[in-house]
């Protein structure tokens, strides 16, 4: 894979090529964009083309993918592999080493990548006092150490810590920021970073692309895939049709509980599946994020916009839930959610948060 295989983005894609090649990258970089649109493959790109031995001829910097750096880091592009190894390894220590270790990737030593923390799925003060303790050292193997936040989300300390390092990089290190949303950043740390932003694809492009890469899809599933993935290639790509049918099964049973409260006996059944641990985190996870993409669909309907209907499989179910609840109501179900996955991270009972958030939502007719 080089640079020429990243799909879509591509004046943002040669802004960071031009600046690898002006030696002008900045020390601090945020990367926003929607979940899928490729944020860590890009600074994964990034780190490769930094360290790269045998960079291919061209008028911008590229990265072969073959040399011992490349393949090095090319070990980390399947995070999620390395975090659960990362949090398994951290199991089996005693419990009192446990307590003090925080999850890293590091499969070069001149890129570290800190991942949210689990369980609560924040960026810890330990993490960046980790990435302080190393960031003033020169790089091993490379010209610049690159460190790596695949997800933004800090608390508020260490958030703070990394503020002292951002106002005084050492030359040879660079930060990159990834996040869906750069207003949850400090201020202050936004300030001193630049930021670039990935747009999502047309649905139109999207569903083109996937008939070349998923021709075991039929034409209405991919159609369908490219309008619930909202523009992003890497969730596409690897999108689970029957998970996400799944969680909107359940995500439907929430929402016709709030709206028809008089049995709430097969909400009950439905939450009790939704139980603590990691698989149920992620499980929550993924039925939070099909609610909100129900409620939008909600919401578009009401607003006379049928066309921007993602889950457009299921027009009659949804349109039968717009039809008895108005905009106010939509907008407290979707603070409601955000209730919920703040729970999630103080290790809130989820099956009776959802219970608590389904129940609580008392319609207003429209």
């Amino acid at each position: 894979m080089a640079f020429v295989d990243f799909h879509g983005n591509t004046q943002m894609v040669a802004t960071v090529r031009g600046m690898l090649a002006r030696d002008r990258f900045p020390h601090a970089l945020i990367l926003a964009g929607p979940a899928g649109s490729g944020k860590y493959t890009l600074a994964q790109m990034i780190a490769k083309t930094m360290s790269c031995l045998a960079p291919p001829p061209g008028p911008l910097p590229d990265f072969c993918g073959r040399c011992a750096n490349c393949l090095q880091i090319g070990e980390a592009d399947d995070l999620s592999a390395r975090v659960r190894e990362a949090v398994e390894a951290r199991e089996n220590l005693r419990e009192t080493d446990r307590k003090d270790t925080r999850i890293l990737v590091q499969t070069h030593p001149d890129v570290l990548i800190l991942p949210p923390d689990p369980p609560q799925m924040l960026v810890k003060v330990d993490q960046v006092r980790h990435l302080i303790g190393a960031i003033y050292k020169r790089p091993a193997k490379a010209r610049q150490a690159l460190y790596i936040f695949p997800e933004s989300v800090f608390m508020k300390e260490a958030a703070n810590s990394l503020l002292k390092v951002l106002e005084e990089p050492p030359k040879f290190a660079t930060l990159l920021l990834l996040t869906t949303n750069p207003g949850e950043l400090l201020p202050t740390i936004r300030s001193r970073c630049v930021t670039l932003r990935l747009a999502p694809l047309p649905t139109a492009e999207l569903e083109q692309y996937l008939a070349r890469r998923r021709p075991d899809w039929n034409a209405k599933t991919q159609a369908l895939v490219a309008r619930l993935c909202s523009g992003a290639v890497g969730k596409a790509i690897a999108f689970d049709l029957d998970g996400y049918v799944g969680a909107r099964k359940d995500a439907l049973v929430l929402l016709e509980s709030a709206v028809r409260p008089e049995d709430h006996s097969l909400l009950f059944r439905t939450t009790e599946d939704y139980r603590a641990g990691a698989d149920g985190r992620e499980k929550t996870e993924q039925l939070m994020r099909t609610v909100y993409s129900l409620l939008q669909d909600m919401l578009y309907l009401k607003a006379g916009l049928p066309n921007l209907v993602r889950n457009s499989d299921i027009l009659p179910q949804i349109l039968g839930l717009a039809g008895r609840v108005d905009f106010p109501w939509i907008a407290a179900a979707a603070e409601g959610l955000g209730e919920v996955q703040s729970g999630m991270r103080r290790n809130v009972l989820r099956a009776l948060s959802l219970d608590a958030f389904s129940a609580g939502l008392e319609p207003e007719i429209a």
